[in-house]
């Protein structure tokens, strides 16, 4: 399917349903991602994670009525505020430099990228980090690479690019966050940061769908 995002409900109907996909999305992962962040972290990312998009959808009518640039940084400033730990700024900033690169809900694939870039450089600005430190980066930046290819079918390269990152960080040693510490014996397991994220690019996609 090649789905571009003029074709998706525009303004406050989409916002809604981006919210409500990404929060079902989360919740109903977040033992997961607790797993995932258990064995190389403090076990808390899934409920962090939760608790930051649960204040998300319970604002989600007041967000939803703000223009889309401005949505999408108002769900950045609630996630700052409400997750814990590194996720809540490094999501909160990607998501408010997504917001700031545009006013209206982007029309082209062009757009998309422009915002993911935005993105990407917030959280490699804020996280001091880049690809190969197994984090969030290693699934952000292939996706918005693959992308910015100009895909004839961008929503399955957004999520086969974003399955396949996130199994890429399974064997790297981590070298950012509290996974650092453990050095080598960070390898073997899925970053929960990068699993998340991947979540999140399947949720949006699942929208841009129209599912």
């Amino acid at each position: 399917m090649t789905t571009e995002p003029s074709e998706v409900a525009s303004g406050d109907a989409l916002v809604t349903a981006l919210i409500g996909a990404v929060h079902d999305t989360i919740l109903a992962h977040r033992d997961e991602l607790c797993d995932l962040d258990r064995a190389i972290g403090d076990a808390d990312h899934g409920h962090n994670m939760a608790r930051g998009f649960e204040a998300v959808a319970a604002a989600s009518d007041e967000i939803a009525a703000l223009p889309f640039g401005k949505a999408l940084q108002k769900i950045g400033t609630t996630l700052v505020m409400k997750v814990g730990g590194a996720s809540g700024p490094l999501y909160g900033s990607a998501l408010m430099a997504a917001g700031k690169a545009g006013e209206d809900a982007p029309t082209s694939l062009v757009e998309v990228v422009a915002r993911l870039e935005a993105a990407v450089d917030a959280v490699k600005q804020r996280g001091k980090s880049d690809v190969g430190a197994k984090t969030m980066l290693d699934v952000l930046v292939p996706v918005t690479e693959a992308l910015k290819a100009g895909p004839a079918d961008p929503l399955a390269t957004a999520r086969g690019t974003a399955a396949e990152a996130l199994e890429a960080t399974r064997p790297m040693v981590a070298t950012k966050g509290r996974a650092a510490f453990l050095g080598e014996r960070s390898a073997g397991h899925l970053d929960p940061g990068a699993r998340s994220s991947e979540l999140i690019i399947d949720a949006v996609c699942d929208v841009v769908e129209g599912r």
